[in-house]
C-alpha cells in the first residue's frame, strides 16, 4: 500500500471510524492529552489531523497551510460597497459542557452572533484550543464535533486554528479562542447614532436561560431545575429581521450583563433614553424560580442566543413576525420603546404601573459563564 495515498482507502474509512487516523503518516491512537501533543512534533501533527482536521472537515483547512486561504468573492455579501466584518473571543466557561450545549458550539455561535447583530453575513472563523494535560481525547472529539455541527448549521466554515498543550491543573479542561470573519452588504448601517426616539425595542426571546444552566450545572447549589442554554447562532433571524425592517437602526447579543447591561450601552452611546415594560420581557418560569431563589434579576443574566434590535416603529411589526417566524425565535415579543427624557437612562415599567431605574451591571455574580 503506498502510504501517500492512505485516506483514498477503505482501510483508512474504517480506522477513522473507530478512532485511528492515519494522516500524513502519523497514526493516532491517544486516549489523553499529554505535553507532547503541545510540543509541536508528530504528536501535536497527529491529534490536529485526527481530531481537528478530521472533525472540521472543509477543503480550506486540509490544505494545514499557516492561515486559511479562500478567494474573497466565497464570502457571502461580497459586493461593490460590500464592508469587512471581524470579530474575537474567548471561551472559558466552566463547566464545559452544560444543559444546552458545550464550550465548542458556545464559541461558534457566539463568534457568529458577534458577527450578526454588526449587520454582517458570517463566512468563515478560527479556532485556538489552549488543553489541560490529561483532557480525554474522546471528550474533545464530541466538543469538536458539536463545533462542526453549529457551524454547519449557522453556514459558516471553520478554516483555520492552533492547538497549545499545558500541564495538569493549569485550565480547567480546555478553552477555546475564535475569530469570525463576514461582509456587510452595502448599505447597511447599524449603530447607536441611527437610534431615533419613538424607535421600538424588540427581543428576539426569553433572557436568563443560559447563565443560570451554566450556574446550576456547576453543582454548587442545591437546586435542581430543568434549565437548558439558549446557546444558538441567530444570523437566520437577525437576516429575517433586516430584510423585513430594512432601516433596523441597531443590534446586540445580551450575553455578559444581560440585557440590562446591552440596553444602558445603547442608552450612553445614543443619549437617548429607554424605556422597558416589565411584563413584555420574556422569562421562562423555571429560570425566574431560580433566580429568585439566588437573589439574582433575570434582567442581568447572560444569554448566549438572544439578541435585542432597535427598529422603527412603522416596522416594528413586520420585524417581529419575520423574527418569530425564525427557529429560536418563536418567542420574539417588543419589550420597549426609545424616548428622550430621561436622557442616557434606561427605566423599567412594572406590571402595577410604577417605574425603576435600571442600572447597568456592578459585579459578576455569575462569573466564567462564556
Amino acid at each position: 500500500m503506498d502510504p501517500k495515498n492512505r485516506l483514498n482507502d477503505d482501510e483508512d474509512e474504517v480506522n477513522k471510524r473507530i478512532g485511528r487516523v492515519r494522516s500524513r503518516g502519523f497514526e493516532f491512537g491517544d486516549d489523553y492529552v499529554t505535553l507532547a501533543h503541545g510540543a509541536g512534533g508528530k504528536a501535536s501533527a497527529a491529534l490536529v489531523d485526527a481530531v481537528f482536521v478530521d472533525g472540521y472537515g472543509n477543503d480550506v483547512l486540509q490544505e494545514l497551510g499557516d492561515a486559511g486561504v479562500l478567494p474573497l468573492a466565497a464570502l457571502p455579501g461580497c459586493s461593490e460597497g460590500a464592508r469587512l466584518a471581524m470579530s474575537t473571543d474567548s471561551y472559558v466557561v466552566n463547566p464545559i459542557e452544560f444543559p444546552g450545549g458545550n464550550i465548542g458550539e458556545l464559541a461558534v455561535n457566539g463568534t457568529v452572533n458577534d458577527l450578526a447583530v454588526s449587520g454582517a453575513e458570517p463566512a468563515v472563523m478560527s479556532a485556538a484550543f489552549v488543553l489541560e494535560e490529561g483532557l480525554e481525547v474522546a471528550r474533545l472529539r464530541t466538543i469538536v464535533a458539536s463545533m462542526r455541527r453549529a457551524a454547519a448549521r449557522a453556514g459558516v466554515q471553520i478554516v483555520t486554528g492552533d492547538t497549545k498543550v499545558v500541564p495538569r491543573g493549569a485550565a480547567d479542561g480546555l478553552y477555546i479562542t475564535t475569530a469570525g470573519v463576514g461582509m456587510v452588504p452595502a448599505g447597511r448601517v447599524l449603530g447607536a447614532s441611527q437610534v431615533r426616539r419613538g424607535d421600538r425595542l424588540l427581543l428576539s426571546g426569553a433572557i436568563g436561560d443560559h447563565g443560570m444552566a451554566v450556574m446550576l450545572a456547576r453543582g454548587d447549589l442545591a437546586i435542581v431545575a430543568p434549565i437548558e442554554s439558549d446557546t444558538r447562532a441567530v444570523n437566520q433571524m437577525t437576516a429575517a429581521l433586516v430584510d423585513a425592517a430594512p432601516q433596523t437602526r441597531w443590534m446586540r447579543d445580551a450575553t455578559r450583563g444581560g440585557l440590562a447591561t446591552v440596553l444602558n450601552e445603547l442608552a450612553l452611546a445614543s443619549g437617548l433614553g429607554v424605556v422597558v415594560e416589565d411584563e413584555s420581557v420574556p422569562v421562562h418560569d423555571m429560570t425566574r424560580g431560580a433566580c429568585d431563589m439566588l437573589g439574582l434579576d433575570p434582567l442581568y443574566v447572560a444569554n448566549e442566543g438572544t439578541f435585542v434590535a432597535v427598529v422603527p416603529a412603522d416596522q416594528a411589526e413586520a420585524a417581529l413576525a419575520a423574527v418569530r417566524a425564525q427557529p429560536g425565535g418563536e418567542e420574539a415579543a417588543l419589550v420597549g420603546r426609545i424616548v428622550a427624557e430621561p436622557a442616557s437612562s434606561v427605566v423599567l415599567v412594572t406590571g402595577l404601573g410604577g417605574t425603576r431605574m435600571v442600572d447597568m451591571l456592578v459585579g459578576d455574580p455569575l462569573p466564567r459563564i462564556c
